[in-house]
């Protein structure tokens, strides 16, 4: 089976992941959003989970920060590093040249350009190392509309190899590792039947994030190239693959990645529909500290727009958006659209 459980990754899996995080000598970032309730690590290849500025609590195995949420209680809890340090994205073209990173399932074809950060913002740019005409940047900063629930990644892929690429695909997946239940969570993935550019997705994490040859299988029933909804709890995540076309030489293809936090599913819906996000899963944890049904005391977030999609989620009832912009700093009124140069 290519997925793996929590017991089957073990003691082993944890000890290298701890070695790679703390032995690595590579520029990285934890950011926090102005309103101070989001929190993202951001290492140089683009990938989450970082040990440098680390500011969740719940991670003693990793001491790092990969997506953390403030909690009430005024401390930072991580969704996606408590564990298996499992985030990152993929690229390929034409079927063969591919690059990826990831803390744990692995990381090659890669070279990095630079890496910057401020307080609130990051910026990676990295090309494929066996076509180094085709770039990928990553900038990582505040949500236009959501920006106390939601930080954006602006994904620019840009083909100056001197022709036309074909079969540009990208993964992102990730492990939910959701407080205050970690490893055994919640899982909602929504969007992927009005999402034309995606050509796969499930519930496994643990997932390699280079698209070639790709993964998918899924954990369990029901969860490969479907909707599904609080399936759980186990130990779980969300894939994505993505098949962008062809792309010319010259020109650029444009997505945004959301990452955030709330403190319920009506307002993660809320911050969703104000991004106009085509595509997402939701990480929550289970009872009894946790009720996946209203999404408290966190739901986490993770979506994507500029896909091919269709903007989903809950819009808000009349007059309780101003109630979420006033407890989130939702602000305007922009989408975010997918755009090619």
């Amino acid at each position: 089976m290519k997925h793996k459980s929590r017991a089957i990754f073990g003691a082993s899996l944890i000890a290298a992941t701890c070695l790679f995080a703390a032995g690595g000598a590579n520029a990285a970032a934890t950011i926090v959003n102005t309103a101070g309730t989001v929190a993202l690590g951001v290492n140089d290849l683009g990938h989450l989970n970082t040990t440098v500025g680390s500011v969740a609590v719940n991670t003693p195995l990793t001491g790092a920060t990969g997506l953390a949420y403030r909690f009430p209680t005024g401390e930072f809890r991580d969704g996606t590093a408590p564990g298996c340090l499992c985030e990152g994205w993929g690229v390929s073209v034409d079927g063969f040249a591919s690059g990826f990173a990831n803390v744990v399932s692995g990381t090659g074809g890669l070279t990095l350009g630079s890496f910057a950060s401020t307080a609130t913002s990051a910026t990676s740019v990295t090309s494929l190392t066996s076509l180094p005409g085709l770039t990928i940047t990553h900038a990582y900063s505040e949500a236009d509309n959501a920006p106390g629930a939601l930080f954006k990644s602006v994904v620019t892929i840009r083909n100056t190899t001197g022709s036309a690429v074909t079969n540009l695909r990208y993964v992102r997946v990730m492990d939910w590792d959701v407080p205050l239940t970690e490893f055994s969570e919640h899982v909602t993935i929504r969007g992927t039947a009005t999402t034309t550019l995606l050509e796969k997705s499930h519930n496994d994490g643990f997932a390699t994030a280079n698209p070639v040859p790709g993964d998918d299988i899924g954990i369990g029933a029901g969860t490969v190239d479907v909707d599904f909804t609080d399936v759980g709890p186990f130990d779980q995540g969300a894939y994505f693959r993505f098949n962008f076309g062809s792309l010319a030489n010259g020109a650029n293809y444009v997505f945004t990645i959301f990452y955030g936090a709330t403190g319920s599913e009506a307002t993660a819906l809320a911050a969703i529909a104000a991004e106009s996000i085509e595509l997402f899963s939701f990480g929550q944890s289970t009872g009894p500290s946790g009720n996946p049904a209203l999404g408290t005391p966190a739901t986490f977030i993770f979506g994507f727009a500029g896909v091919g999609g269709t903007p989903v989620g809950r819009v808000p009832e009349p007059g309780s958006l101003a109630l979420v912009a006033l407890s989130l700093g939702l602000l305007g009124a922009g989408t975010l659209r997918r755009r090619r140069s």
